[in-house]
């Protein structure tokens, strides 16, 4: 029995035309949304689609006038529709995908916001004792010079005429 050759049976095909369609058409499809770009936002996308179509325009400057203006809309077309095919906006077709925002988004957003309201309002209280601080400190600083502050001329150097007329005759 060593030798013997081992026979698996084919399934018949009439069996093997009417599956095989169908595991390749969902093959095909598993295959297709696997090699999509996942992007969450397809307003984001927009922009990008937007900022390439002025680099397309760029390049049919150098095309000849007179089929610039079709070749320009023919490539333009072309090259959204191929992105959007290639494009899975949250795991959704780019067509079923919806342009606002998402609801995860808008979360996000919130959180955001909320943590800077008490960034800002923990600056509030803690800036003022911080400026309240470095006016005392430099109050302070101010006394202690004044106190070291010595005039240079003494009052009592400074000799009194009693008689100004007089001085200014002799």
């Amino acid at each position: 029995m060593a030798g013997a050759p081992v026979v698996v049976p084919s399934p018949p095909r009439d069996a093997e035309g009417a599956t095989g369609a169908d595991d390749r058409d969902s093959a095909a499809a598993t295959s297709r949304e696997d090699f999509r770009v996942r992007c969450t936002s397809k307003r984001a996308v927009t922009e990008m689609l937007e900022l390439c179509g002025r680099f397309v325009e760029k390049l049919g400057d150098t095309l000849p006038e007179e089929i610039r203006e079709p070749a320009l809309r023919d490539v333009q077309w072309t090259f959204e529709s191929a992105v959007q095919e290639n494009v899975s906006i949250n795991g959704q077709a780019w067509h079923e995908a919806s342009d606002s925002f998402m609801d995860s988004d808008i979360k996000v957003l919130e959180d955001q916001f909320d943590e800077i309201i008490v960034d800002i309002a923990t600056k509030r209280k803690q800036y003022p004792r911080k400026i309240l601080e470095c006016v005392v400190k430099t109050i302070k600083a101010k006394q202690e010079i004044l106190k070291q502050y010595y005039p240079v001329v003494h009052p009592l150097d400074l000799k009194y005429d009693p008689d100004p007329v007089l001085a200014c005759i002799n």
